[in-house]
């Protein structure tokens, strides 16, 4: 397989008609080498529109929803970006392209195994611009403060001590599942010490462990 074909693919045929218009998005997705953050028994459909199979539940999430999230959210260069439940760290990679200092923190030892040695690989990712956490995703990781909070996955709740970790003027993104409802994709603003959520686009994906435990903050 052409892998880079395979990522100008996947670019062109499911990001860019999808409403992904940010330059620095399509640039870094047609770099990052993908089919390097999946199992190897998942190789073949690392640029395929669904979730990637990770093992476990988890997943890597669909191309273009991972695309809108990260678009959503609105990095800019220089800010620190925290990961939870990073996987392989495909996303987090994502996030380190578009010039953010990213802290992504997974506790399946299996899944970081991939992303270190993905990373090694890839060689596409600043030195010193994504550091690998191993700890529980809904522990929080690092205190912060952070410019962007990333949730890799869907969630029933978000905890005050996630929203927390945001600083002033923070954005967070993931998919938020209301109960009898589809999951959305949605973002969380920190604005003069509030945190309020708003629905952005319809989206699904794997839920995220630890994070549907009863909700010390619901919107």
């Amino acid at each position: 397989m052409n892998f880079a074909d395979a990522r100008k693919w996947m670019v062109d045929g499911q990001v860019r008609p999808n409403k992904v218009t940010d330059p620095r998005i399509i640039e870094a997705m047609l770099e990052l080498p993908r089919h390097l953050f999946v199992p190897q028994s998942c190789v073949a459909r690392a640029h395929a529109d669904e979730d990637v199979p990770l093992g476990n539940g988890r997943v890597l999430m669909q191309p273009m929803m991972l695309a809108r999230l990260v678009q959503l959210a609105d990095v800019r260069a220089g800010e620190t970006a925290l990961v939870l439940g990073a996987g392989t760290g495909y996303g987090a990679a994502l996030l380190a392209r578009l010039g953010a200092r990213v802290t992504a923190v997974e506790d399946d030892a299996d899944l970081l195994k991939i992303g270190r040695h993905a990373l090694a690989e890839a060689g596409v990712v600043a030195p010193g611009s994504l550091q690998l956490v191993e700890a529980a995703p809904a522990s929080g990781g690092p205190a912060g403060p952070f410019d962007v909070v990333l949730l890799e996955g869907e969630v029933s709740v978000i905890p005050t001590s996630i929203s927390d970790r945001l600083a002033e003027g923070g954005r967070l993104v993931t998919v938020y599942r209301h109960p009898g409802r589809a999951g959305a994709a949605v973002i969380g603003r920190r604005i003069g010490g509030a945190f309020s959520v708003t629905e952005a686009f319809d989206c699904t994906t794997a839920p995220l462990p630890g994070f549907s435990q009863e909700p010390s903050f619901v919107f």
